[in-house]
């Protein structure tokens, strides 16, 4: 069995983390941390894990992480980057679902994070944990960056297109909504009920933390830096994200062919049917990406709709597929649940 920590499990992704790996059938949860709930059992602050995850939260200092055989940081940006070395001396493999190690350029990073990078060092060794991008080198490393899940959502929509060389990279645009689970369990004013019901906008346009991650992983894949106009929308769901994407067509090709023939061999990349428009509630609970291309009057502007739970595949879906990976387990495992509908 391999040995699983959580630091920071009481948030959206830390739960959601827990609920998968209970079930998941080779991974044993061995400690999760938190220091305000050191001492609580888990299972009294999030009762849906009640029978399933028999632990208490234990204070990170003597939570025996350095025991384990994967951490995986459920943790705000800034931690992961404080403790992973230590773990990665001890043998411990490190999963950070925070943006510590996302970005190449350690510059890049401390200007859109706002404070000075503790580990610029491993950030060169991280490999992007993007299993339809980088699967065979997350299957050897030690420390995996997992994606952000608006640039899930957005990266897995226009992949085909800048792979293939079929649009004009400098024109892209990511029009995206998400659900408010995305903003973490803190407690925030634009977050309350009365605030986020019967409610939409826009946020971020001058500029979103994930917009240099989408553009690195995209140009990555270009061959050359791409333009992308990048703006996220808050919705009033509780989970998901619906990234309506748009290209510029450089030459004819059958769309349908080209996506169903790049995701022919992806169990968690759904390609449907010609004239299909996915919904976020048919991925809910799910790590999977739903994905409907269309070009709306035949012309040269290709629409990509692309759908996610924003807590699975946009987060600790991803993750555990990723440890899945660096296990040598099928990467399907634990990870094979059906949607959630209604």
């Amino acid at each position: 069995m391999i040995k699983v920590g959580i630091v920071g499990g009481t948030g959206y992704t830390g739960v959601e983390l827990m609920r998968l790996l209970a079930r998941h059938g080779a991974a044993q949860l061995s400690a999760i941390t938190s220091r305000k709930e050191a001492g609580m059992a888990v299972a009294d602050l999030f009762p849906s894990l009640r029978g399933h995850v028999d632990l208490q939260f234990r204070d990170p200092a003597d939570a025996g992480l350095d025991r384990c055989d994967v951490v995986f940081f459920a943790t705000p940006n800034g931690i992961a980057m404080q403790e992973a070395e230590s773990l990665l001396a001890a043998g411990v493999k490190v999963i950070d679902l925070a943006a510590d190690f996302r970005l190449e350029e350690v510059a890049e990073w401390e200007k859109w994070y706002g404070m000075s990078h503790a580990s610029p060092r491993l950030v060169a060794e991280a490999v992007y944990g993007l299993p339809e991008v980088n699967r065979e080198r997350i299957r050897n490393a030690r420390l995996i960056a997992n994606p952000g899940c608006y640039p899930t959502a957005v990266q897995l929509g226009l992949l085909p297109l800048l792979e293939a060389g079929v649009v004009d990279p400098t024109s892209l645009i990511a029009d995206c909504k998400s659900g408010v689970s995305g903003a973490g369990r803190k407690a925030e004013v634009h977050t309350l009920f009365p605030e986020a019901a019967d409610n939409f906008k826009a946020y971020g346009v001058p500029g979103h933390r994930h917009l240099p991650e989408i553009r690195q992983g995209l140009g990555r894949v270009a061959g050359r830096p791409v333009g992308l106009t990048f703006v996220p929308h808050l919705t009033p769901l509780i989970r998901g994200i619906h990234a309506t994407l748009y290209a510029r067509l450089e030459r004819d090709i059958d769309l349908q062919e080209l996506f169903e023939r790049r995701y022919a061999s992806e169990h968690f990349v759904d390609v449907l049917p010609a004239g299909s428009h996915p919904e976020t509630r048919a991925v809910r609970g799910a790590n999977v990406c739903r994905i409907a291309v269309h070009r709306p009057q035949g012309g040269d502007t290709v629409v990509v709709l692309s759908v996610i739970d924003n807590l699975v595949k946009g987060a600790a879906g991803q993750a555990v597929q990723n440890m899945n990976l660096l296990f040598g387990l099928p990467e399907t495992q634990g990870l094979d649940g059906v949607p959630l509908l209604p």
